[in-house]
């Protein structure tokens, strides 16, 4: 998430359906989580703060008084995104 504001900034929609939807207790709880790290993260922004370097504990700083991020994140939290391009030019 702190990538996602840093890059799109304000005039984007994210969307976060698995992520969303996947929340153990419930779409509801998932919505909230979502809203509440971003807003975490856009309030961070404001305050000068980088996103780049800052972003996991500006997270764990709103998991603190949020439990359900803090669900979120204990699911979440052994998610690794590191995989190649699949749609590249050819040579």
């Amino acid at each position: 998430m702190p990538a996602l504001t840093e890059i799109f900034g304000d005039d984007s929609v994210l969307q976060f359906g698995g992520g969303t939807l996947g929340h153990p207790w419930g779409n509801a709880p998932g919505a909230v989580a979502n809203r509440v790290a971003l807003e975490a993260c856009v309030k961070a922004r404001n305050e000068g703060r980088d996103l780049a370097q800052e972003g996991n504990e500006i997270i764990r700083e709103a998991f603190k008084w949020n439990s359900e991020l803090a669900a979120a994140c204990e699911v979440w939290k052994e998610i690794v995104f590191n995989f190649a391009a699949m749609d590249v030019l050819d040579k």
